[in-house]
């Protein structure tokens, strides 16, 4: 069934008002939806099917860091739409996106629960981490939510951290992995490769007259791995292609501007528009200046045989 999304507490009421079920719901931003995430979401989806209950999140927008600390907020890794595409891929019934503003900013964590988890969801089980924190300058935590839960009737069930390779799951630490090029760590944590997601662009021109053919990718995702040239897959029109890509400016050609650039193995179209996905595996170098389109040319003949080395042996 697709995911039912609604943009306001009084969308929620009026487009499930026959399915208003009672819900076992988690709250977060679930930025990348990594393996953290994932383990909540399960648990709020095998509860819910257990009871014959609503598998709901509730989800802010924008990011309340946007709002509260701006000058701090963090490079998102997804965009809203893949957030409501994972909850959906994750089972989920129903999604409340609030918009995150300052009078949202306001309430205080009683009212939040009251208003929303109660009144509105009408929750008979809330799942949340252990750092879960809520309402007015986060004053809610855990224990206020238990204890709330026992006055409104709600179980409240907190999930524990998952550690992968000593490592605590956490949207900060896929951003850490990306913004160091260790793409393969950051596809620990998250479960699955990270992938940028948008629209192809017409690039110059340059790289398929001099090197080798390309996609240009244009997104509006914000968190990018570390430039350079990586081992990918790219997914056009519906079907998947191993790939190399580089991240950057191009400076062999003098570039200023951000570019992502993939070559394709085993795909001769010339495509300027449709949807693109790029999906990281590993980092092959940095970006560099060659002397000439032609040093440059032997570098990526280079790194697409490198890359092809890494999937004959990663990928089955």
């Amino acid at each position: 069934m697709a995911l039912a999304i609604a943009n306001s507490a009084a969308e929620w009421v009026e487009r499930l008002a026959e399915l208003r079920k009672p819900t076992i719901v988690t709250i977060g931003n679930f930025d990348g939806i990594h393996l953290g995430h994932q383990k909540i979401l399960n648990g709020v989806l095998e509860r819910a099917r257990a009871t014959d209950l609503m598998a709901a999140v509730l989800t802010f927008y924008p990011h309340p860091s946007r709002v509260l600390r701006p000058e701090t907020a963090p490079a998102l890794l997804a965009t809203l739409k893949q957030r409501l595409s994972g909850f959906e891929a994750a089972g989920m019934d129903a999604a409340l996106v609030m918009r995150f503003d300052a009078e949202l900013a306001k309430v205080s964590a009683e009212d939040f629960v009251r208003h929303y988890l109660v009144d509105i969801l009408r929750a008979r089980a809330v799942m949340v981490g252990g750092n879960f924190k809520f309402g007015h300058r986060q004053a809610g935590d855990v224990k206020l939510l238990e204890d709330l839960g026992l006055l409104w009737n709600f179980e409240v069930h907190v999930v524990p951290p998952v550690v992968a390779d000593g490592v605590v799951v956490s949207s900060s630490a896929v951003r850490e992995a990306l913004g160091e090029g260790r793409a393969e760590d950051a596809a620990r944590l998250l479960g699955r490769p990270f992938a940028l997601e948008g629209e192809i662009r017409p690039g110059t021109g340059q790289g398929r007259k001099l090197v080798v053919p390309t996609l240009n990718l244009a997104t509006e995702q914000e968190c990018l791995p570390k430039n350079g040239v990586y081992a990918t897959e790219t997914v056009v029109e519906s079907k998947t292609y191993q790939s190399a890509t580089n991240i950057g400016v191009r400076p062999t050609f003098n570039g200023t501007r951000l570019a992502i650039e993939s070559h394709l193995f085993n795909f001769a179209d010339t495509l300027t528009s449709g949807l693109m996905e790029v999906r990281f595996h590993a980092r092959l170098r940095d970006e560099q200046k060659f002397t000439s389109p032609g040093a440059l040319k032997e570098q990526v003949l280079k790194d697409i045989e490198c890359a092809k080395e890494f999937f004959s042996q990663n990928i089955g």
